[in-house]
């Protein structure tokens, strides 16, 4: 008998506050902050790319300019005649990155699933910063420029970070069920935001000594807390003797199962309620579910093309923002640095206003409508933007408010619905794998729009903006 809507939430409210110890507290905050370090080494490539640029490119003379000899030795370490190349280069990079970050995605969610979530997250995080050390740090003391060992390292890099996302998310989901699970996640999908903003932060400070310290400064803190989280992370309430998510609310009959996704029949087609994926299993240990068996999951497919549109614009953004900034309107590498967390800021407050949104209305899919909606319109603003930085700051943050706000709820909240649906049978063994599905498909049209972004620049960054509102649109169709 189905229960009315008013009865289901309070029970879910009062599981929520019931189940919340000081150990959800500290999974909170380490699969927080362990993200938000991996975000913050991402972030630095990004806000270094005008000084990397300068540096690979040759030295700017003119015929007043006394010549220095030899002249091989005073341009040895440039690896393009000029900075559209270096640009060009940058973008095919970020390129790269995303696509064996997508690769590892798909491959990282498998490996959750079947071996500790937290051996794989401390490793991918150490290992991360190591590559990040030697491509920023290593090379330039050792004034060591190549192409392809850029390009290489740059692989394993997003291999390595491709550990992180599906890892935290499944940990997350095993510690927090449904009852207010668009709040929990918005507030707590915020991490790749703070990622953003501490980068931006760290490498603003170092940058006036050299772009390798930036690097050098953000992969040490990421190792550093890849070693805490091998310490102090735990992956499921069992660890600590806690029952496990559901255990408390089949026993009463007007409460909610927390492992059941939070989408209606318009999210989930109705003739797919009497297939199960996964058998019933005597066993209390439930196994893994298989990669196409989690590809087969009501929504799945659906929400990984519709996020690849998505996290193309998102993490163009992310890329190119400070770069556009220093470009379009002459701002100072550091001031543009700065000034690029305001978009953050606007995701931030749009993942957790969106997701608590979402919960009231029980219901995901109206609210990514709307917002989208809006981002279209601030896209458009944010184009015509004047050279004035608190105007820039003002419609930055809205625009990162209407993008990044549903970015982070597809990515967090309804990955775990999608996760812990009933057809999985309660097993938390699909979480990494359909999380690394969803953000693997986004990974793969953000890696597209990467190049894509290097190459329409050159025709103005207007035509960019209009690639953006065209990804948005076909996100909403």
């Amino acid at each position: 008998m189905a229960v009315p809507g008013g009865l289901r939430r309070q029970p879910a409210n009062r599981v929520l506050m019931s189940h919340c110890t000081h150990h959800h507290i500290v999974v909170f905050l380490l699969t927080f902050f362990s993200y938000s370090l991996l975000h913050a080494s991402r972030k630095t490539f990004s806000n270094v790319k005008v000084s990397i640029s300068n540096q690979w490119t040759p030295s700017p003379r003119n015929s007043t300019a006394p010549e220095l000899q030899p002249f091989e030795l005073w341009n040895s370490s440039h690896l393009f005649q000029n900075a559209e190349e270096a640009t060009l280069f940058l973008g095919t990079l970020d390129t790269i990155f995303l696509f064996s970050y997508a690769v590892g995605l798909f491959v990282s969610g498998i490996v959750g699933d079947r071996l500790n979530l937290r051996w794989v997250l401390s490793f991918g995080m150490c290992s991360s910063a190591l590559v990040v050390f030697s491509f920023g740090t290593l090379t330039e003391w050792l004034h060591f420029y190549n192409k392809w060992f850029y390009c290489c390292l740059w692989v394993v890099n997003g291999l390595l970070q491709s550990t992180g996302w599906p890892c935290v998310v499944a940990v997350m989901g095993n510690w927090f069920g449904k009852a207010g699970r668009g709040f929990v996640f918005g507030l707590w999908s915020a991490c790749a935001s703070v990622g953003n903003i501490l980068g931006a932060f760290l490498a603003s400070c170092v940058l006036k000594y050299g772009y390798e310290y930036a690097f050098l400064v953000t992969a040490s803190v990421q190792f550093a807390g890849g070693v805490i989280v091998f310490f102090g992370l735990l992956t499921s309430p069992k660890e600590v003797g806690l029952p496990e998510l559901g255990a408390d609310e089949d026993e009463a009959s007007v409460e909610e199962d927390a492992n059941r996704p939070l989408m209606d029949s318009d999210d989930v087609d109705d003739d797919d309620q009497n297939y199960s994926i996964q058998a019933t299993d005597n066993d209390n240990q439930p196994k893994a579910i298989g990669f196409f068996q989690a590809c087969c999951l009501p929504g799945v497919v659906l929400y990984s093309l519709a996020y690849a549109c998505l996290k193309l614009v998102n993490y163009s953004f992310f890329f190119w923002l400070p770069f556009y900034l220093s470009s379009n309107f002459g701002w100072k590498e550091a001031e543009a640095d700065q000034l690029s967390i305001w978009y953050d800021v606007g995701g931030i407050i749009g993942g957790t206003i969106q997701g608590l949104i979402s919960d009231v209305l029980q219901k995901r899919a109206p609210v990514l409508a709307v917002s989208l909606l809006c981002a279209v319109g601030s896209l458009f603003g944010y184009s015509r933007s004047p050279n004035s930085k608190p105007i820039n700051a003002v419609i930055m943050a809205i625009t990162g408010f209407f993008i990044g706000g549903p970015s982070n709820m597809i990515s967090s909240a309804i990955s775990a619905d999608l996760g812990r649906q009933d057809l999985v049978k309660g097993s938390s063994e699909a979480l990494a794998t359909v999380t690394g599905i969803v953000d693997g498909t986004g990974s793969i049209g953000a890696a597209v729009g990467q190049y894509l972004v290097s190459l329409i620049q050159n025709l103005g960054w207007m035509w960019v903006f209009y690639f953006f509102i065209l990804m948005v649109r076909n996100h909403l169709l």
